[in-house]
């Protein structure tokens, strides 16, 4: 019984959290997060938001303008201008968004990372919740 429960938790405390937001409208923290791919150029990163959009893997993609990046490459530093995409999703959809855009994705090891959403809009908010489907 106490493995059962302690095997059950995350699911049976998720079911709570919505329940909660459900009936009090509140939003539940670290239900959506916000990802960051870097680009090579703005063709691919025209490509890349295209295709995660097309998959239905986030609700809004920012094609933010050249930056500089200065980074260790093979024990080398590196200097380049990348481009950066801000991925609007659901925390649910990281790990899937993550592995297609690997598989996608020319750099040999692309920075995708995320950082969950603690408050915001919450009509913008439920807007990402209804725009990308739950698993």
């Amino acid at each position: 019984v106490v493995t059962l429960s302690l095997l059950m938790y995350p699911v049976l405390r998720s079911l709570a959290l919505q329940l909660h937001s459900a009936v009090t409208g509140s939003y539940i923290s670290g239900t959506h997060s916000i990802a960051f791919i870097n680009c090579l150029n703005e063709q691919i990163a025209k490509d890349i938001a295209r295709a995660i959009m097309d998959k239905k893997l986030a609700a809004y993609v920012n094609i933010l303008p050249k930056s500089s990046a200065l980074y260790f490459w093979k024990g080398e530093l590196e200097e380049s201008t990348e481009i950066l995409l801000l991925v609007k999703t659901r925390t649910s959809k990281i790990g899937e968004l993550s592995d297609y855009v690997r598989s996608i994705h020319p750099f040999e090891i692309p920075e995708i990372i995320s950082l969950p959403v603690d408050q915001g809009n919450p009509l913008y908010l439920k807007w990402i919740e209804e725009s990308v489907p739950r698993d």
